[in-house]
């Protein structure tokens, strides 16, 4: 399950350093200093870490909807692998969860796709905090209901904090500051914080997906008791404006929209969630996917293929326009996307090993041959985020952050700036690859009859590269000789969705390929990417298992920032040492998102800033131009 801000949020100047509010309709607000000293806070509408919001209380609509859109149609979308879960809950560490299914949930806010880092009351009708971010009141809506048409209590929120706290490991790390959540009144839910200064906590809190509470404590319809920390394929209840039409385990899943849904005229839903059906077909690997989109199986379809972009798209319904291909900025997030070895095993311990896996990648070539140019190289932990990478030398207010930790980082860190190895011609990759073995030379590896040997036990260094999806195997391929060329025993392995998951949860690998996407407010999560305390926890986003004590005093520097610009040095000083320490292979991105769609769809004339192209909230099914298409075929 996404956090779902933090997959909208972009680059931009940040106007004030601390979180603000715009007052609630009908509720007095009062200065801040004068309403805690009197022991009252005021009611807010909306919440911020960048400055003022844009929408004032009595906003009616988000200006990048159409308010007029028609409420019809069926959205036909590609989901990639199976599914055996709907209980989000665990969707880290059990089963194959139906990422669908966390659409017929909402949570105490939603995002506003126009500003950076800026959400707007959901479930939840108002918020309060005092200025040292101690802790933070909610105020539910009277109105919000589940689908069954009892109300959204704060007894449910409660439920919800401690179920995926307990059984979510990512969850675990990202609310770990949140000591607990108590009721303070008919409607209001209080998180309190085991200490004051964590100026995310408050917003982070109301991206909580909030579960109904007297559901999973009943039983199903064979009597037997339901179990939050177990897998489901019931359906199970929501409150927001889709529920479970029908479904076919591993294969299909339709939401029909809720004709009655209690939020439909908040100003924050006003012309979104258009279509009457949402459906997604599952397909097990991307080949297959392609060809059905191009069959009329589905209607959308983003592709994240250079090659396919490339070559794929020459069938006649693009010539005709009746496919229209479409790309859109990446303004919403940063990335980082790498090869990434197991430091659990002992083999990539040493820095110098996995710096030397790096000199062996000859991205330039392989982006020539494979990608048709079309990719940059992965250079920064927030690459994309300008503002946040760390370039140059360190100085200024980053320096004295990295000045805390100097005897625990690499030197590197004060005296060069972070480059990747550049291949792309035969003289290169020769120098690249001999620098490989030089690094390896000194970790203790020496070749004899062309097989990269460790001195002290006498076996050969080996590693396999393992996919879940066919197509990238090209990928690792091409990787694979430069690996050998050193003495490397290199196998390459494709399992199923189901089995990749179980290993990756397991820690069952030498080398897989993963992503972190990136906001431009970094805080909590990097906890849960990065931490100790996370490397050994099943299920949990540190992939890699760093265990690095002055990383983990980065990641809290950053949590604490004090002010934006304290963020961005500490953000800077965490992205140096991650680079230094040579965790990852970084592989490449690219600055836009490819869609291709079939022409019956309507949107609005501005789309989303920060929302990429908002599909498929605020667009709708176009009658005329489906009949068009329709008569064309």
């Amino acid at each position: 399950m996404a956090i779902t801000r933090r997959d909208l949020l972009l680059t931009g100047a940040a106007v004030a350093a601390l979180p603000a509010f715009g007052s609630v309709a009908g509720v007095p607000v009062v200065g801040t200093a004068e309403a805690q000293s009197a022991g009252e806070l005021p009611w807010r509408h909306a919440l911020s870490l960048f400055g003022n919001v844009k929408y004032p209380a009595d906003f009616k609509r988000f200006d990048y909807v159409n308010p007029d859109a028609p409420k019809a149609g069926v959205a036909r979308q590609i989901a990639v692998g199976t599914f055996d879960n709907f209980n989000i809950v665990v969707a880290g560490v059990k089963g194959q969860v139906s990422g669908a299914v966390a659409f017929i949930y909402e949570s105490l806010t939603t995002p506003s796709l126009d500003e950076v880092s800026t959400e707007y009351g959901a479930l939840a009708e108002a918020v309060s905090h005092p200025d040292d971010f101690s802790f933070v009141i909610y105020r539910l809506r009277p109105q919000a209901k589940w689908h069954d048409g009892k109300p959204v209590t704060v007894e449910d929120v409660i439920f919800s904090l401690d179920s995926f706290k307990k059984h979510h490991p990512m969850y675990s790390a990202y609310y770990s500051h949140v000591v607990k959540a108590e009721k303070v009144g008919e409607r209001d839910v209080k998180f309190v914080f085991d200490a004051p200064g964590n100026r995310e906590l408050p917003q982070i809190v109301g991206q909580l997906t909030v579960l109904p509470k007297h559901w999973w404590e009943g039983t199903d319809a064979q009597g037997r008791k339901r179990d939050v920390s177990a897998t489901t394929l019931e359906v199970p209840l929501g409150s927001g404006p889709y529920k479970v039409k029908e479904f076919v385990a591993g294969r299909s899943i339709a939401l029909e929209r809720v004709k009655d849904y209690w939020g439909r005229d908040l100003a924050a839903n006003v012309g979104r969630n258009n279509f009457d059906e949402l459906r997604y077909e599952y397909f097990r690997d991307a080949t297959v996917a392609i060809e059905a989109f191009k069959a009329d199986q589905v209607d959308w379809r983003t592709e994240n293929s250079a090659k396919n972009w490339a070559t794929a798209y020459d069938f006649p319904a693009v010539t005709e326009k009746r496919v229209i291909l479409e790309e859109f900025a990446n303004r919403s997030s940063g990335v980082m996307q790498a090869f990434v070895p197991n430091l659990r095993r002992a083999k990539f311990s040493d820095p110098r090993v996995r710096r030397a896996l790096n000199y062996a990648f000859d991205y330039e070539e392989m982006n020539k041959q494979l990608f048709y140019g079309q990719y940059k190289r992965v250079s920064s932990y927030f690459d994309g985020l300008d503002e946040l990478m760390a370039t140059g030398l360190p100085q200024g207010k980053e320096l004295e952050i990295l000045e805390t930790v100097r005897s625990q980082v690499p030197p590197e860190v004060f005296t060069t700036p972070y480059a990747n190895p550049v291949g792309g011609t035969p003289e290169a990759v020769r120098d690249n690859l001999r620098e490989a073995l030089r690094l390896f030379k000194e970790a203790g590896y020496e070749v004899r009859d062309r097989k990269l040997i460790d001195v002290k036990s006498g076996t050969q260094f080996s590693l396999e590269l393992l996919n879940q999806d066919p197509s990238f195997e090209r990928v690792t391929l091409f990787y694979k000789p430069s690996l050998e060329r050193l003495g490397i025993a290199v196998s390459v392995r494709t399992v199923d969705p189901t089995q990749y998951e179980n290993r990756t949860r397991e820690w069952d690998f030498d080398v897989v390929t993963n992503s972190w996407g990136e906001s431009q407010s970094p805080g909590n999560e990097q906890r849960e990417f990065w931490s100790s305390k996370t490397a050994d926890i099943a299920g949990s986003r540190n992939i890699a298992g760093i265990k690095n004590p002055a990383i983990d005093k980065l990641i809290e520097r950053l949590i604490y920032s004090r002010d934006r610009d304290d963020l961005v040095a500490a953000t800077k000083a965490l992205d140096r040492v991650l680079l230094w320490n040579h965790y990852v292979v970084p592989q490449w991105t690219y600055t836009k998102v490819r869609t291709a769609r079939w022409d019956r769809f309507g949107r609005p004339a501005e789309l989303p800033k920060y929302g990429q192209s908002g599909f498929p909230f605020v667009w709708w099914y176009d009658a005329d131009k489906a009949a068009r298409i329709a008569k064309k075929s």
